[in-house]
């Protein structure tokens, strides 16, 4: 197999969980948000399960070449809708990273699921079980990783949301304003590989967490 027909037969297997991990993300915080009252998101019709509306062409890109790291395009929220902003706001953002988290432990029981299916597909179906086991895998280690690199509290990243909600509001005020600069620090973490020291120890962290 050629280097270029391995890395396109990779791709392939990781878009799908990629795909499901990053709408599924930003899905649910525009669903908490309109649950709680804000029609916002619902609107700007990101209240859909279709990707082409939730992707950031920089995050995708950035996720398909590290397989580590990426983002979607937030959901548009207007806390002004909340009856209690600051709640809402913390609920939204803790939804994201959520979403995650559960696709983890749902990937781990398909996962578990796997010697079962194994045992009772016919022969010459097994060549389907072998990609859908890698995806599974890799949606396992995708949306873990999600879910750490979504709390990291850089602005705009979830982590920042909720540590806002927590600060007393002048103190809020000043930190969002480091906003404009997030995306640098962001990419300066992504791609120095300093993330992969916070990663390795959380990762092993919330796997420990996990019925795996």
């Amino acid at each position: 197999m050629s280097d270029v027909t391995q890395y396109l037969s990779q791709l392939i297997i990781l878009l799908p969980p990629l795909l499901v991990a990053l709408t599924l993300h930003e899905l649910a915080h525009g669903y908490v948000a309109w649950r709680l009252g804000d029609p916002t998101a619902q609107q700007a019709g990101r209240l859909t399960l279709n990707p082409i509306k939730h992707l950031d062409p920089l995050g995708t890109l950035t996720l398909i070449v590290t397989q580590m790291i990426g983002w979607a395009k937030p959901v548009p929220v207007n806390p002004r809708f909340f009856r209690q902003p600051e709640q809402g706001m913390l609920l939204v953002a803790i939804a994201g990273p959520l979403s995650n988290l559960l696709l983890a432990a749902i990937s781990i029981v398909l996962i578990h699921l796997t010697p079962f299916l194994v045992s009772v597909t016919p022969q010459n179906m097994f060549y389907t079980l072998e990609p859908l086991s890698k995806m599974l895998f890799i949606s396992l280690k995708i949306n873990i990783v999600l879910c750490i690199f979504n709390m990291i509290p850089v602005p705009p990243l979830d982590g920042s949301r909720i540590l806002v909600c927590l600060l007393p509001n002048t103190l809020a005020i000043k930190y969002m304003k480091l906003e404009k600069f997030g995306f640098i620090v962001i990419l300066a973490l992504v791609f120095s590989g300093a993330l992969r020291h916070i990663f390795k120890p959380v990762f092993q962290f919330v796997l420990q967490l996990l019925p795996y």
